[in-house]
């Protein structure tokens, strides 16, 4: 007789740990993979950046572009943000500016064009966060366009950016 109460306790404690095993393995998620971005548009008129994986839209982020936002960037200083086809070619997690993406302005065309007007055409054109002493402004940074040319957005945003936008990633800036 104590044999078997010793056995159905046994077999109490098991189900019970079964079950809540079960219950534990049921209540698992499988973690979700977020969709790398292949392509990043910018459209400098509506001052938007947006993360596109094929057809998807990922997430699209309001921008503060160069000091001189309207037009293609020619030559070094004149505070434009590029127009063209170009790729995320580097990310510097070192930045002053949080984080940033390179982008591979100048292509050929844009070193020509430089050229012919006896000027060089500038570089280190970037999507960037907010330099520390100014991340306090989280999206105030917007109200001004204000960089030499780069593409600025808040540094939670860049952080974001940051983890679904690999090196290679083909980029468009549009007027």
């Amino acid at each position: 007789m104590r044999q078997r109460t010793i056995r159905s306790m046994i077999g109490l404690i098991l189900s019970v740990l079964i079950m809540g095993l079960s219950s534990a393995v049921q209540g698992f998620a499988a973690p979700t993979i977020q969709p790398q971005a292949d392509k990043i548009l910018i459209l400098k008129s509506a001052h938007t950046m947006t993360l596109l994986s094929g057809d998807k839209v990922l997430k699209t982020y309001k921008v503060a572009l160069g000091t001189v936002p309207v037009g293609r960037k020619r030559v070094e200083g004149d505070h434009k943000t590029p127009e063209g086809n170009y790729t995320i070619d580097a990310k510097n997690p070192q930045s002053i500016f949080h984080l940033s993406l390179h982008i591979s302005y100048p292509d050929a065309a844009d070193r020509q064009s430089a050229a012919r007007l006896g000027a060089r055409p500038g570089g280190a054109i970037m999507i960037h966060g907010l330099a520390k002493q100014f991340a306090y402004l989280g999206p105030l940074h917007r109200q001004v366009d204000w960089t030499d040319g780069c593409v600025a957005v808040t540094n939670a945003e860049i952080e974001e950016i940051w983890k679904l936008v690999p090196v290679g990633t083909r980029v468009e800036i549009r007027p």
